[in-house]
């Protein structure tokens, strides 16, 4: 009788723990998300948002040979698309692969877009497309680029007129880069031209990484922080989407499965522009360096800027980032689902959106309307990382979310 007692009152004891609340992880964190427009056709990766709304989006036929139709466009109602600054800017004659080469490159026109891998409004409101001059083949080979390719275009948005052309050389960009995002400091004093600085990173999966720095006045461009391992891939990092381990893999072309092979990708300015933060796609570490080392181009430039480069922290897999009017330092975190931002003035990051919603939160952009705008592409489902396999669904998404404590774009008059 005394065992069965003990037994009924440990069952009585033991009963209620089953409708116990368990602590969990609650999957969403800070503002509300918006949806913005729906990718129903081509896979997209950056976004650009005018002062006026405007927003604009390009399409890397490098990452995805199906994005033939167009490489830039405008986003239009009703999750439409028109390509941008017209179709024939669009279509290169005879196609975007020069098969006149062995092996087969990007073609070389300057006055055509090949493969644009960024879009951004400056500080001045002004339209950059950054062309990688870069494709693929139908099987997922990426082609080098050839000179003509690799290019920096700007576009006045009050006439969507063409104003310059920057053709970079391939000292600048070898046919091996792949020159990911920019980012721009109109300052008339930083440069004897008086017309502003770009800054670009260099993600190319062959390792050829580096910052990519441009006069916009006298068109010159040099590289710094060339292959240091700031800017390169990190070996054997392998981070979690969803609960799944990552890795590239093409081995349906022969490309041996690896880690993730992307260097310096993620880029934002400070809102004084003295600093450039940046990171890898490759591996989780947050990096900043003076931008007036990048600018130095004096014969021991490239050693004082490396030594300037400091590493602030681990903040899990990013893509893309940005930076708002107060300073702050956003940025992706694919691991946790999240946006997260880094504060300078304090050292430390923290969580500004969370949503089970998001897994390759790619390129963002802060509009003059206080939000932050950014691309959800999955692209960590694409046949790159499934030997040939791809698993995305569609549609693709362009979110937005409210900044914090009235943030807006960082703005500048035009040189």
């Amino acid at each position: 009788m005394f065992s069965l007692q003990c037994i009924a009152c440990v069952l009585a004891v033991a009963l209620p723990a089953a409708t116990q609340t368990i602590l969990s992880d609650p999957g969403t964190a800070g503002p509300a998300v918006e949806i913005v427009h729906l990718y129903q056709d081509e896979w997209p990766t950056g976004i650009a948002v005018s002062s006026t709304g405007r927003k604009f989006s390009n399409y890397p036929p490098a990452l995805d040979p199906m994005d033939q139709a167009y490489t830039i466009a405008e986003l239009k109602s009703n999750n439409t698309e028109t390509p941008y600054p017209s179709a024939e800017f669009n279509s290169p004659p005879g196609g975007r692969i020069n098969y006149t080469t062995y092996p087969p490159t990007g073609a070389n026109y300057q006055n055509y877009l090949i493969g644009a891998q960024s879009v951004v409004v400056d500080p001045a409101d002004r339209l950059w497309i950054l062309d990688t001059g870069r494709v693929s083949t139908s099987n997922g080979t990426m082609l080098g680029a050839s000179y003509g390719g690799p290019k920096l275009v700007g576009i006045n948005l009050s006439n969507d007129s063409i104003f310059t052309t920057i053709v970079f050389s391939p000292e600048a960009a070898p046919p091996d880069s792949y020159l990911n995002d920019i980012r721009f400091d109109l300052t008339p004093s930083l440069t004897p031209s008086g017309k502003g600085v770009a800054y670009i990173t260099d993600s190319s999966p062959e390792g050829r990484n580096a910052i990519v720095v441009v006069d916009l006045g006298s068109q010159q461009a040099w590289r710094h922080l060339i292959d240091i391992p700031a800017v390169s891939a990190t070996q054997g990092f392998v981070p979690t989407v969803w609960g799944q381990y990552i890795y590239q893999n093409q081995s349906n072309i022969g490309i041996f499965a690896n880690t993730l092979a992307f260097g310096a990708d993620g880029i934002a300015i400070s809102a004084d522009g003295s600093t450039l933060y940046f990171s890898t796609t490759g591996g989780d570490q947050l990096y900043s360096v003076p931008t007036a080392a990048l600018r130095n181009q004096s014969p021991n430039s490239e050693l004082m800027a490396q030594a300037s480069v400091m590493s602030l922290g681990h903040k899990g897999l990013t893509d893309g980032m940005e930076s708002d009017s107060n300073n702050n330092i956003y940025f992706g975190n694919m691991q946790d689902n999240s946006i997260g931002i880094f504060t300078p003035s304090t050292g430390l990051f923290s969580t500004f959106v969370r949503d089970p919603r998001f897994s390759w939160t790619d390129t963002m952009s802060v509009g003059a309307d206080g939000y932050l705008y950014f691309t959800e592409n999955q692209l960590w489902l694409s046949p790159l990382f499934y030997a040939g396999v791809d698993k995305r669904v569609k549609p693709y998404v362009l979110f937005r979310a409210k900044l914090p404590n009235g943030g807006t774009k960082i703005t500048q008059a035009a040189p």
